[in-house]
């Protein structure tokens, strides 16, 4: 499988960009040439020099340090996300299928009525309810998320379950537990985890949404969306402060989709498998 991604050059620059992202995240202290909280408003738009290589916001705050923590925030609440999504998903879509007729009834009908509305308005009637938060902000996240990965991992469950080795385990007395954890959630990972990745990006731009609309994170935290709020207004006189945090942000979600499509292009194509 290594070697098919490496061989694929959509997949090659996908992880490029998610290499260079979440090391950004890692090292941004050691990268960021200021402190991204430090105001000075004597700087006000001051332009990039040897101090402030991209200059400095409506704050006087350093743009460049600002950008490369935003990294840490994005990477920092989309990843923890992601893995009590897929915990969730893997837990209720196995179940589903596995649980019998009334049990798949009732989760496809509650995932039915959670997928029927926006994910964007079930998070903010969330945050407005619980208010700002990192805690906040993941719950809201997953409440709007979790049905799409149940629905996902019951769909490819249940294809798995139509198998010959599936049968196969039964008819030699393999449990129900072990016919999960053993059998059936091994073969439907190459599947889940190519959805996983493409859905980091979709957690990202939420995130920074949210941060867009005052939601969330707090008041002058660095982050993209909430950069991106920060500068809507000097659009006209300072635009490109509202380019580099959305730079960022497309970038980003761009490199885990590449990765993620070329993933399920391997996939799909036969010729490998995790």
């Amino acid at each position: 499988m290594i070697h098919k991604i490496l061989k694929n050059p959509q997949a090659v620059i996908g992880l490029v960009i998610i290499a260079a992202v979440l090391l950004t995240a890692l090292i941004a202290p050691l990268l960021a040439p200021n402190d991204p909280e430090a105001v000075d408003v004597m700087l006000k738009f001051g332009k990039a020099s040897s101090d402030y290589p991209m200059g400095n916001d409506a704050l006087g705050r350093c743009v460049l340090s600002r950008l490369l923590y935003g990294a840490r925030y994005s990477m920092g609440v989309s990843l923890p996300i992601l893995g009590l999504l897929s915990a969730i998903g893997l837990f209720l879509g196995t179940l589903s299928v596995c649980g019998g007729r009334v049990m798949n009834t009732v989760l496809d009908f509650i995932c039915d009525i959670f997928i029927s509305l926006p994910q964007l308005v079930v998070g903010i009637a969330i945050i407005g309810m619980l208010g700002d938060g990192f805690v906040n902000i993941v719950i809201a996240i997953i409440v709007g998320m979790w049905a799409w990965f149940t629905r996902m991992v019951r769909a490819y469950a249940q294809v798995e379950m139509g198998k010959d080795y599936i049968l196969a385990a039964r008819i030699s007395g393999c449990g129900r537990l072990k016919l999960v954890f053993r059998h059936l959630i091994p073969n439907i990972m190459p599947q889940f985890i190519v959805f996983i990745t493409t859905s980091i990006a979709t957690t990202i731009l939420m995130i920074s949404t949210f941060a867009f609309l005052g939601l969330g994170l707090p008041s002058g935290t660095s982050e993209w969306g909430a950069m991106l709020k920060d500068a809507s207004s000097c659009i006209y006189n300072h635009p490109e402060m509202l380019v580099y945090p959305g730079v960022c942000i497309l970038v980003t979600a761009a490199g885990f989709n590449l990765f993620g499509e070329a993933l399920r292009d391997i996939l799909m194509s036969g010729e490998d498998t995790l």
